[in-house]
C-alpha cells in the first residue's frame, strides 16, 4: 500500500479548514434557534420553579432598617398568618416599576407585607422608600445577600408568599404588574388565606 500523495493530503486540508471555520458558525445557529423557540413558546419568565415551594421559610433574623421605626424580618413572625415578602434594593429599576403595586396591596389587612433589603446602603433604601412611600410592615436588610441564597432569590424583584403555616406558598420573579398580581398573585394569596394555619 502506498503512502496518500502530495495532492491528497493537501485536498484534505481545505476540507478540515472549511470544518472548523463553519464549527462556530454552526453552534452560533443552533444557540439562536434555541433562544428564539424560548422566547416564541409564551412561557412566563416570572416562572421559575423554586425547591422551597412547600417547604418551611428558612431560618431569616434580618436587622431592622434603622431609621424607619420599624422592625426587623424575623421567620418566626410568619406563624399564624399570610406574609408576602417583598425582595427589593433601591438600585433596582424594576422595584421602582412595581412600587405602586406594592403600595395597593399593602392595602388589605388580611396578610402582612414586609421586605428584605437586599445589598442596599441604608440611606439609599431609607431615600427610595421616602420618595415612593413605605409599603412594608417589616423591613430586613440583608447586606451582604446572604439571607436571600438561603431564600434562592435570583435577583431582586421577587415576591414570595408564606403561608400561615410557615411554609412557602408561592414565588414570584421579577416585577409584578397589574395583569400578574390578577391573575397569580391574587389566587395564590386567597389560597394561602383559605388553607388551615
Amino acid at each position: 500500500m502506498s503512502a496518500p500523495s502530495q495532492e491528497q493530503s493537501t485536498g484534505d486540508r481545505p476540507k478540515r479548514f472549511r470544518f472548523v471555520l463553519l464549527l462556530p458558525l454552526a453552534i452560533f445557529l443552533g444557540l439562536a434557534v434555541l433562544f428564539l423557540m424560548q422566547l416564541l413558546s409564551g412561557r412566563n419568565e416570572a416562572d421559575v420553579p423554586s425547591a422551597l415551594i412547600g417547604q418551611a421559610a428558612p431560618p431569616t433574623d434580618l436587622p431592622p432598617l434603622d431609621g424607619m421605626g420599624l422592625p426587623g424580618l424575623q421567620s418566626k413572625s410568619f406563624a399564624g398568618h399570610v406574609t408576602l415578602v417583598n425582595v427589593f434594593a433601591s438600585w433596582c429599576a424594576p422595584c421602582r416599576e412595581e412600587h405602586p403595586i406594592l403600595l395597593a396591596l399593602a392595602q388589605d389587612r388580611r396578610y402582612a407585607l414586609v421586605a428584605m433589603n437586599y445589598k442596599d446602603k441604608p440611606e439609599n433604601a431609607r431615600r427610595f422608600l421616602g420618595d415612593l412611600g413605605n409599603p412594608f410592615s417589616a423591613i430586613g436588610v440583608d447586606e451582604a445577600g446572604r439571607t436571600a441564597i438561603d431564600w434562592g432569590v435570583y435577583g431582586v424583584p421577587e415576591t414570595f408568599i408564606v403561608g400561615k403555616d410557615g411554609r412557602i406558598a408561592y414565588k414570584h420573579v421579577g416585577p409584578l404588574s397589574p395583569d400578574s398580581v390578577r391573575t397569580e398573585l391574587l389566587p395564590q394569596i386567597e389560597k394561602a388565606l383559605a388553607a388551615p394555619g
